[in-house]
């Protein structure tokens, strides 16, 4: 058998760029293995801020939770990748005792569509605490301004909402795809409603959510609205600065990126929570519960004191009613359009 010839008289050059190459592959496998793509970059929140809307430093809403050791967290799962290179993840967290079929719940944060981020301490925790209830629970991160204006993060949190009712992610995860709710506070509670409302069809597939819950969420974008509902020039510039338009006035994505604009029968159940004194109108909530009802969509208001926002107010008492509602809204395989337990018509306090 006749042997490789010996490579005699090859140049130290040619020796040099073979050992070069080499080197340069096995460093992009590794890249490769390790998740490094060229071009791909993960999502950087405004003045790389990440924390969440609660500006305070008490111990309020979602912080008063005490999160139990075994929840399981997956971190950074992967369900989408932009055309320009953005990375979209999510984080999974996961009751202790592994399940096949749970119902599970998108969770959304807020952070005026341009800062926050899935695994800050308090988003972590509303992930936490879901999965402590029994639920498989999806926090995501989605695209920001300055660099993403409207329509890319509901784009995202619809992708998000298909990625995980795909069979595979489904079964790897132990969900029912066909019950699966969001949650979202803020700006995030404003992609939550979006989702519910402005999808068509059956709300066990695609994109559509069959229960929604959110808090403090900015509903009806358009500027007249806003002004009217005594927006002030905070709520004003940020979601002017949301929406991207010259001229907020004539803005046509203004109604596009309302909840109450998509209104119908179809839409899944809602639970809306609001302060009477914060920042966000409380006539946002009020005039978007009325419209849910008027179509004949189950809906409750529940409206708590003072001036906290977001997962601010997120403390026992509102936990034990939005967990309820996702018990009750996602019981059974086929889950259907309800009034809610516990609520009687759009508007209720605590």
């Amino acid at each position: 058998m006749k042997s490789k010839p010996a490579l005699v008289g090859r140049s130290r050059r040619t020796r040099a760029f073979a050992v070069l190459a080499a080197a340069c592959t096995g460093l992009l496998a590794t890249a490769l293995l390790s998740g490094f793509h060229i071009g791909v970059h993960e999502i950087q929140p405004e003045s790389g801020t990440t924390t969440s809307e609660l500006v305070t430093p008490e111990i309020i809403g979602i912080r008063t939770f005490a999160a139990p050791t075994d929840i399981r967290v997956t971190e950074d799962v992967v369900y989408g990748t932009r055309a320009d290179g953005t990375l979209l993840t999510l984080d999974v967290c996961a009751p202790a005792e592994a399940g096949t079929e749970r119902p599970a719940v998108l969770s959304i944060h807020g952070g005026s569509w341009a800062r926050g981020d899935k695994a800050n301490a308090d988003w972590r925790a509303v992930c936490q605490w879901l999965a402590s209830e029994g639920f498989v629970a999806y926090s995501l991160n989605y695209r920001l301004v300055p660099e993403s204006l409207f329509p890319a993060a509901i784009d995202d949190v619809e992708l998000a909402a298909r990625w995980v009712r795909a069979p595979a992610n489904a079964e790897r995860f132990g969900i029912d795809p066909a019950r699966l709710g969001a949650f979202g506070g803020s700006a995030g509670g404003n992609l939550a409603a979006l989702l519910g409302t402005r999808g068509t069809g059956p709300l066990d597939r695609g994109s559509r959510v069959a229960a929604v819950a959110e808090l403090s969420a900015p509903i009806d974008l358009r500027r007249a609205a806003v002004v009217r509902d005594g927006g002030n020039a905070l709520v004003q510039d940020i979601i002017s600065r949301y929406l991207g338009c010259a001229e907020w006035a004539l803005c046509p994505q203004a109604e596009d990126a309302s909840p109450s604009t998509f209104i119908d029968q179809s839409d899944p159940p809602f639970l809306i929570g609001h302060a009477d004194a914060e920042f966000i109108p409380l006539a946002q909530s009020q005039n978007f519960a009325a419209a849910l009802a008027a179509a004949g969509v189950g809906v409750e208001l529940v409206t708590a004191p003072g001036d906290d926002h977001s997962i601010g107010i997120l403390d026992a008492a509102m936990r034990e009613r939005v967990a309820a509602f996702f018990h009750d809204a996602l019981a059974g395989a086929a889950p259907q359009r309800a009034a809610l337990s516990g609520g009687a018509g759009p508007g209720s306090s605590r």
